[in-house]
């Protein structure tokens, strides 16, 4: 800046440097804008894989498995379902039988709970022990658990029916499997959702 003889002040290259600051405007707004649709990319190749064609197996996951068609299940039938023979893991409460395979992080080989898949879980979440010697191998009339306990397993059971699908009853030895109808399992697939 220079005097201009007058006692005004005046900026050296005059228009010049009205032009660099508005080509610096540019670049920044250029520069912004880039890095904003760099953003929009990512965005899109996350959410490209996790829903896209084969989202789930190219992040190494299985795809969803059918929904299951109800059936009754006896304790032998019901260990095929653990996650580690079957994909599908299955689980009793309070003799109802649900398909817990979408909480497989939980219930699968390797959770937490897996000690309860493909088993009766009743008397366990019961008496909240998660130890293999407390499951019955046999069937678990569960008459021996107290009025608290019995309160908890139907609390775990309303839990259970809320979340996952119930696919069947857990027979008691002797007794014979119920039919069902399609109508019967399409009823109640769409009351649950």
């Amino acid at each position: 800046m220079a005097d201009d003889g007058q006692g005004r002040l005046r900026t050296e290259g005059g228009r010049g440097s009205g032009l660099a600051a508005a080509g610096g405007q540019m670049l920044l707004s250029v520069g912004l804008l880039a890095l904003a649709l760099l953003a929009a990319y990512r965005l899109y190749l996350r959410w490209w894989t996790r829903s896209g064609p084969g989202g789930a197996a190219r992040r190494g996951e299985a795809a969803p498995l059918p929904r299951m068609k109800r059936r009754d299940f006896s304790l032998e039938q019901l260990r095929e379902f653990d996650g580690a023979r079957n994909p599908r893991i299955l689980l009793a409460v309070n003799g109802k039988v649900f398909d817990v395979t979408k909480g497989s992080k939980f219930y699968g080989p390797e959770g937490p709970y897996g000690i309860f898949a493909g088993r009766d879980a009743s008397r366990g979440l019961a008496t909240f022990c998660l130890d293999k010697d407390a499951l019955r191998d046999e069937y678990d009339d569960l008459s021996d658990l107290n009025a608290v306990q019995m309160e908890s397993v139907r609390e775990w059971e309303m839990q259970f029916k809320e979340k996952y699908d119930y696919v069947g009853r857990l027979l008691k030895p002797g007794e014979e499997p119920s039919e069902y109808t399609d109508e019967e399992d399409t009823k109640d697939h769409t009351k649950q959702e």
